[in-house]
């Protein structure tokens, strides 16, 4: 009998015990918080419980990364952290619209209604390049020093002076053609025939004007038309070929010499030119998925930037904003 009593009284203090409220938060805590090694539980409502007994809400509040975003949980954040200048300026930077950049390349690009044939000469040119012309200027630079060789591409230059000062004169630059009228007395008297370049020397320098008749006539707004490969020459259009016959009509030498000599004036002339050059064809093509591609966008980029150059030394056409540097339509 006093046996039975014991176990009674054993069983109602246990239960009273557990009824107090610390011991069941306690209990709860227990069976539903995974064990911690630094002293770390979760409460009754889910929340992480550190050692020292805040919550994890409370170390957020007061953690240096809190800052504006404290405010907003109805948390504590850090005083003047709101406020600091590194995170106004980033969320600025967030907010900037990169596309309308006042420095953004402007993109054109040019209409291609004849790919297969374009291809076909890109295909030729490329092979030529490759099968003949580098090979071929490979064995020239390694007999001829390169001194030589620029003395010979100085006198190519020199010669088609008569192009590009009409061509100054037609755009306006009245600047440049006295630079180029300046250039060419220089190098013929003092530069040997213009195998020499003083005029670009210390104390002188007088600047080249690569123009042509293709950037004037994107001066007066005519557009490229299209893209087309020529074999032999490389990338062009309608507007940039009339430089062919614009170079033939102005080239001193169609005058003074049989017509046949031009036959063997040209290629010399890309043959000292790759010889000066060689490895950046090569790098453009290896760098591109599509070559044709790559070297249609550049060609008409380039272009494009040298008709804008053209027209910021224009006195005419400074301010006019042409078709020619408008995309058209593809």
């Amino acid at each position: 009998m006093k046996h039975n009593l014991s176990v009674f009284l054993l069983t109602v203090l246990f239960f009273a015990a557990g009824s107090f409220p610390g011991c069941l938060a306690l209990n709860i805590a227990c069976a539903e918080a995974p064990a911690m090694s630094d002293g770390q539980g979760v409460v009754g409502d889910g929340r992480w419980v550190m050692g020292n007994g805040k919550s994890m809400d409370y170390a957020l509040a007061k953690a240096p990364s809190a800052g504006a975003d404290a405010t907003v949980r109805g948390e504590e954040a850090l005083p003047g952290r709101a406020d600091d200048a590194f995170q106004d300026e980033y969320k600025d930077d967030e907010n900037q619209d990169y596309d309308d950049e006042p420095f953004a390349e402007e993109r054109v690009t040019i209409a291609d209604p004849i790919e297969p044939f374009n291809r076909a000469m890109h295909r030729f040119n490329d092979r030529l390049y490759f099968w003949l012309l580098k090979p071929v200027a490979r064995g020239y630079k390694a007999v001829v020093p390169e001194p030589a060789r620029i003395s010979v591409k100085n006198f190519y230059y020199h010669l088609l002076f008569p192009i590009r000062f009409v061509n100054c004169l037609l755009q306006a630059d009245l600047t440049g053609a006295g630079s180029e009228a300046g250039r060419f007395a220089i190098n013929t008297v003092w530069g040997i025939g213009g195998l020499l370049d003083p005029s670009s020397n210390r104390g002188i320098e007088l600047q080249k004007q690569n123009t042509d008749f293709g950037q004037t006539l994107g001066l007066y707004g005519v557009g490229h038309g299209f893209y087309i490969v020529w074999p032999f020459l490389g990338p062009s259009s309608p507007r940039d070929s009339v430089d062919i016959a614009g170079e033939y009509v102005l080239d001193p030498l169609s005058y003074f010499t049989p017509w046949y000599t031009s036959l063997g004036k040209r290629p010399f002339k890309m043959i000292n030119n790759a010889s000066l050059s060689l490895g950046d064809y090569e790098a453009v093509i290896e760098a591109a998925i599509d070559p044709y591609i790559a070297i249609r966008n550049g060609y008409i980029q380039y272009r494009m930037k040298e008709v804008q150059t053209r027209r910021a030394r224009s006195l005419f056409f400074r301010n006019w904003k042409s078709e020619a540097t408008r995309a058209p339509a593809n």
